[in-house]
């Protein structure tokens, strides 16, 4: 497969490169800083250079073309402040949308947060950010175009992943190593039945590939 994915120097989608270069799959990080390049290959990915907040869907849908899946991991980072809060975190999750749907991927997951939602009250930045996640999973979802699964990580740890986790339409809070949380991405990118699903997903007692056999088609 040749997966593209948005925010591809972030700590989980550096995992998931790894992990579809180690079964021979086409990885490609869409990154804005050049300089990131090099740790994009030294885990088997090809680096394509562009910005999400200033390019084009025409731009964004040329990077896409022929892709088998999109997999949307881009951030602002929790030193950002709440302007990039929706240039990114919303609005690059809407081009990168658009762009699926105008080079013709269907397959699309969206990595969200726990808690996301575009009802969401407060002006803190992470209320803020909490509205743009929300704002920006109801546009994938409401895409005709799109396969889309939406899965939304508890508090996200570099601890070894066990491999072991919960998954479900609502888990409850808890921490999940990043670790596991790339592993389930793979896995939903390779279960198609899991298409038009919002999944919570902390550390749990399944095996990934069971926990994802288990929800899909539900």
């Amino acid at each position: 497969m040749r997966i593209v994915i948005a925010g591809g120097h972030g700590q989980i989608a550096l995992r998931l490169e790894r992990l579809l270069a180690a079964r021979g799959d086409e990885a490609v990080g869409v990154i804005r800083d050049p300089q990131q390049s090099e740790d994009l290959r030294a885990a088997g990915a090809e680096a394509v250079v562009l910005d999400l907040e200033s390019a084009s869907v025409a731009d964004v849908a040329e990077v896409l073309r022929g892709a088998d899946a999109a997999v949307f991991a881009a951030g602002a980072g929790p030193n950002s402040g709440s302007a990039r809060k929706d240039t990114v975190d919303r609005g690059a999750a809407v081009l990168f949308a658009d762009a699926a749907e105008q080079a013709g991927v269907r397959r699309y997951v969206v990595v969200s947060s726990m808690g996301a939602d575009p009802a969401h009250t407060g002006d803190e930045v992470f209320d803020i950010y909490q509205r743009a996640k929300g704002e920006a999973d109801a546009y994938v979802r409401s895409r005709g175009g799109l396969d889309w699964t939406v899965l939304r990580p508890g508090m996200l740890t570099n601890e070894a992943g066990t491999g072991q986790v919960l998954l479900a339409a609502s888990t409850g809070r808890g921490p999940v190593p990043r670790d596991d949380v790339a592993a389930v991405l793979l896995e939903l990118l390779d279960t198609p039945a899991t298409a038009g699903l919002t999944l919570e997903l902390i550390s749990g007692s399944k095996p990934v590939a069971v926990a994802v056999k288990d929800i899909a088609g539900n």
